[in-house]
């Protein structure tokens, strides 16, 4: 396995399946560094339990080891909210894979179109243009 290389700060996902209908839920802001001696994935979060219930966090690991795909990382989620209804599981899972693949763009471990697939992730620098547009769709992130 290889490492994540740089810093990679404030990617932010907000799953929102069926906007405006109940459906899965999840917003997390991460912050990605390079792994520590061991290597692996460190998971930490800084939000208050009453904004990102701890239930949440497994299915969340789930989805960064998804979604960093073999690239080990040091990742504190430093913002994040849940909704009392629509948040599961299923929403935690899909925001870590996606904040993990936006970890690797940014990083400049994937390639910058790749963005473009990621429907809810935002990051500084993140690449923009007429295929990300096409790939998000009209409905945006």
């Amino acid at each position: 396995m290889t490492g994540l290389p740089v810093p990679v700060p404030d990617v932010s996902v907000r799953v929102r399946l069926n906007v405006g209908a109940c459906g899965p839920y999840a917003h997390i802001v991460a912050h990605f560094e390079p792994p520590g001696a061991d290597g692996g994935l460190e998971l930490l979060s800084a939000v208050p339990q009453a904004r990102l219930p701890r239930e949440y966090l497994p299915a969340l690991r789930t989805g960064l080891l998804e979604g960093l795909a073999g690239v080990d990382a040091a990742v504190l989620i430093t913002d994040g909210t849940f909704h009392e209804v629509d948040s599961c599981e299923l929403g935690y899972r899909i925001a870590g894979a996606q904040a993990g693949r936006a970890a690797l763009i940014g990083a400049g471990l994937l390639p910058p179109e790749e963005a473009g697939a990621l429907r809810w992730a935002s990051w500084p620098g993140r690449p923009s243009g007429p295929a990300a547009v096409e790939r998000r769709g009209a409905g945006g992130r």
